[in-house]
């Protein structure tokens, strides 16, 4: 029980270092929190302060969730009494909370759709490159990252139970479903997110995003 706790404040404790408040206060001068939406993520960060900033801040947040299942992975390997598909669910959902409640900054974080992205990617490729597919090409026919993010959300779990391959932690004798109940719950938390998003989606109202008046 204490590796997983360990496991879990460990990974809640890289999702908190949200890159979108320090990048923003570093290359412009103010908290990313204060300007747009008032979100802790790469969209506002694009809206905000620009390409750079919001190609910086991408990559750091998959790579958060990246490195967390990373270690779950690594602990897994060391202590082989411990369930290796647990201690990757448990860092994956920390750090995605992390980074949705970050305590070092106030508890006011980002929605966690690129520290997903990482955690879907280093658990299972073949999973993480579809949603990613998916999201990117509902984004760009209607111009909202919202859209994408959700959708993708939601497919998660229903490829869990037709993807049995390319994960990588699965015992010998389990299959994808084993992680269906964790990526509900994942699915749940982004969904939960974007509860604002869904309502002004819902009112035809929604931010649609346009990279060529931002800036570089």
């Amino acid at each position: 029980m204490t590796a997983y706790i360990i496991i879990a404040i460990i990974a809640y404790l890289i999702g908190s270092i949200n890159f979108s408040i320090i990048i923003s206060k570093k290359m412009a001068g103010f908290d990313v929190r204060e300007k747009g939406s008032g979100n802790a993520g790469t969209t506002n960060i694009l809206r905000s302060v620009g390409k750079k900033a919001a190609a910086i801040t991408l990559i750091c947040d998959i790579l958060k969730g990246v490195v967390s299942i990373l270690i779950a992975i690594i602990v897994g390997n060391i202590f082989k009494n411990l369930d290796r598909e647990l201690l990757v669910q448990i860092s994956g959902i920390a750090v995605i909370l992390g980074h949705t409640f970050p305590i070092f900054f106030g508890f006011k974080g980002g929605k966690g759709i690129a520290t997903s992205l990482g955690v879907l990617l280093i658990s299972n490729w073949q999973i993480g490159l579809i949603c990613l597919v998916f999201a990117v090409v509902l984004m760009i026919l209607t111009r909202m990252v919202s859209v994408g993010s959700c959708a993708a959300a939601v497919l998660f779990p229903i490829l869990t139970l037709f993807i049995n391959d390319n994960y990588t932690v699965l015992s010998e004798g389990k299959n994808g479903n084993v992680y269906f109940v964790y990526s509900v719950i994942l699915a749940i938390i982004v969904l939960y997110n974007h509860r604002s998003n869904i309502k002004r989606i819902l009112d035809g109202n929604e931010n649609k995003i346009s990279l060529k008046n931002t800036e570089k």
